[in-house]
C-alpha cells in the first residue's frame, strides 16, 4: 500500500535529486571541467539524465507520488544539460533527445490512454453513473500525473477529442438538459471561427510582404485558436447539464462547470431579467453578457465554479440558459421536495 509523506520526507525526496543537479551545474563551471571537458561532459550527462531520475524513483517508489513525475526530472535534466554543456560536448545529450525522450513521451501518453480506457470500462459497468469523458480524463490524470500539469494537458486532449474524434450524436436522457439550441452560442462561435479564418488569410498576405516568419507564426496561432474554439463548440453539444444521485452537474462544454448538491439549492427562478454579475452572482457561460439567460439558481451556501485551466470562482447565485427551462425547474423542485 502506498504511504503518505510528511513535509520532511518531501524535502528529502525532492532535495536529494536537486542537490545532484546543483552539483553537476557547479562542476560544469569549474576549471577541472575546462581541462577535461569530454569525460566530464559524459559524466554530467549521464548523471542528469539517468542518475537523478533513478534516485528520484527510488525515493518515491513506496509513496503515493505518481511514478510519472519522473518525466519532469528527465525534461529538467535535458534542459540543464543543454544550458551548461558546450555544443561540442552534447553528443550523448543529442542521442537522448533523438531516441530516448520521444519514447518516454509516447510511453507516458500510452499509459494515460490505457488508464482512461480502463476507467471508461469501469464507468460503463456502473449503470447508475453517467459517463463523461472530460470528468473521467481529469480524474484519471490526477491519479497518474503531476497535479500542476493535469489541467493544461487535459484541456488540450479534450479540445482534440471533442473537436475531431467525438462525432456521434449525443442523445439526451430524461435527467439531462441541453443549453445551446436557443441561446445563440453556436452561431456566435461559428461566426468567430469564420472571422478568424478570413482575417488569417488577409493578415498572412499582408505580413508576408514584411516577414515570412512573422506571417507563418501568426497563421499558426490563428489556426490553433480556431481549433480551440471548434473544440469548445463541440464540447457544448456533448456535455449536457444533468441531475444525478442528488447532485446537479452544471456544464458549459469544457469551459465552465460546477457541481451543486441539490440540498444546497434555495430556489430556481425562471427569468431573463438583467442581472449584475459580481462575486456573488456568476454566469455559467464564459461568454458573459454576450449570451442570454433564462434561469437563475439561488443557493443557500456558496459554491465553486471551475473555469478553463482550473480557474476557480465562488458564487451563491448562478445565471444560465437551459433549453427546456420549465422541465428543468420542475425536476429540481421535485428533488427539493424529497429533502423537505
Amino acid at each position: 500500500m502506498n504511504k503518505t509523506i510528511n513535509p520532511q520526507k518531501n524535502l528529502v525526496i525532492f532535495g536529494i535529486p536537486l542537490l545532484i543537479v546543483g552539483l553537476m551545474v557547479f562542476i560544469s563551471k569549474t576549471t577541472m571541467f575546462q581541462m577535461n571537458p569530454d569525460a566530464l561532459a559524459m559524466g554530467i550527462t549521464f548523471d542528469l539524465l539517468l542518475t537523478v531520475p533513478f534516485v528520484y524513483f527510488l525515493l518515491i517508489r513506496k509513496t503515493n507520488i505518481p511514478k510519472t513525475t519522473i518525466v519532469p526530472f528527465l525534461i529538467l535534466g535535458t534542459v540543464i544539460c543543454s544550458m551548461i554543456l558546450p555544443l561540442e560536448n552534447q553528443n550523448y545529450l543529442n542521442l537522448f533527445k533523438t531516441w530516448i525522450l520521444p519514447m518516454v513521451e509516447l510511453s507516458v501518453l500510452a499509459y494515460v490512454i490505457y488508464n482512461v480506457r480502463k476507467t471508461i470500462k469501469s464507468y460503463k459497468q456502473k449503470k447508475e453513473i453517467s459517463f463523461d469523458f472530460f470528468t473521467t480524463l481529469k480524474s484519471t490524470c490526477y491519479e497518474i500525473l503531476p497535479k500542476n500539469v493535469v489541467i493544461p494537458l487535459v484541456t488540450e486532449i479534450a479540445v482534440f477529442y471533442y473537436g475531431f474524434i467525438y462525432w456521434k450524436k449525443r442523445e439526451l436522457k430524461t435527467n439531462e438538459y441541453s443549453y445551446h439550441k436557443d441561446s445563440g452560442t453556436v452561431a456566435l462561435m461559428v461566426a468567430i471561427i469564420f472571422i478568424i479564418a478570413i482575417e488569417t488569410v488577409a493578415l498572412h498576405a499582408f505580413l508576408a510582404k514584411w516577414s515570412n516568419v512573422a506571417a507563418w507564426i501568426l497563421t499558426f496561432l490563428s489556426i490553433y485558436s480556431g481549433i480551440q474554439i471548434f473544440g469548445f463548440l463541440k464540447s457544448i453539444l456533448k456535455r449536457p447539464i444533468s441531475i444525478e444521485n442528488g447532485k446537479l452537474f452544471l456544464r458549459y462544454g469544457i469551459m465552465n462547470e460546477s457541481i451543486i448538491d441539490v440540498k444546497n439549492i434555495d430556489s430556481v427562478e425562471i427569468s431573463s431579467k438583467d442581472v449584475e454579475l459580481n462575486e456573488e452572482t456568476r454566469k455559467l457561460s464564459f461568454l458573459g453578457a454576450l449570451e442570454s439567460h433564462n434561469t437563475i439558481i439561488h443557493l443557500k451556501e456558496e459554491n465553486t465554479l471551475f473555469g478553463l485551466y482550473g480557474i476557480k470562482r465562488s458564487y451563491k447565485n448562478l445565471v444560465l440558459h437551459v433549453d427546456d427551462k420549465v422541465e428543468f425547474k420542475n425536476q429540481i423542485d421535485n428533488h427539493l421536495q424529497q429533502w423537505q
